[in-house]
């Protein structure tokens, strides 16, 4: 995204983002419950956004980007309405979990931590997901696919589509 288009959506919902402000209006240590709804809102936390935040607030900026960058559950960069979590635990790694990390990264076309250019999927990888029994496994928005083969990626990424 271009920084004209991050700040036109920011524009575009920055009625919203009033909204989520009133919500927690009064609120002492709202910081982070403002933060997540307004990432819900966009995905991910847009740079306008977090300032717009913090002069409501009357928070420091760097507060707010301290908080952001120390909560591993926000995100700086746009993310896919799919988020793909492949597990590259112990179990999953000797069953052929990487195998299943590089059939993922060949078809979307991207390597693990990005998202594809039309923001479809976010593809992470994860130390282990505790569906050991299961692997090799991944998960879609939370579903769990197990006992998975390079075959059956194809498959699942299309119902995604």
């Amino acid at each position: 995204m271009t920084s004209n288009s991050v700040q036109e959506a920011f524009e575009q919902k920055k009625d919203k983002i009033d909204e989520i402000m009133r919500k927690y209006e009064g609120q002492e240590g709202s910081l982070i419950a403002v933060l997540q709804d307004v990432q819900d809102l966009f995905n991910y936390l847009p740079r306008p956004s977090l300032v717009y935040i913090a002069e409501r607030l009357h928070v420091p900026i760097a507060d707010v980007y301290g908080v952001v960058t120390f909560y591993s559950q926000f995100h700086l960069n746009p993310r896919g309405r799919n988020i793909i979590c492949c597990c590259q635990g112990t179990a999953c790694h000797v069953r052929g979990g990487k195998h299943i990390l590089a059939e993922l990264e060949k078809q979307l076309g991207i390597k693990a931590g990005n998202t594809t250019d039309d923001q479809k999927f976010t593809l992470e990888t994860i130390a282990c997901l505790g569906a050991c029994g299961m692997s090799p496994v991944m998960q879609i928005n939370g579903e769990t696919y197990g006992r998975l083969t390079s075959d059956d990626i194809s498959r699942i990424l299309a119902s995604y589509e």
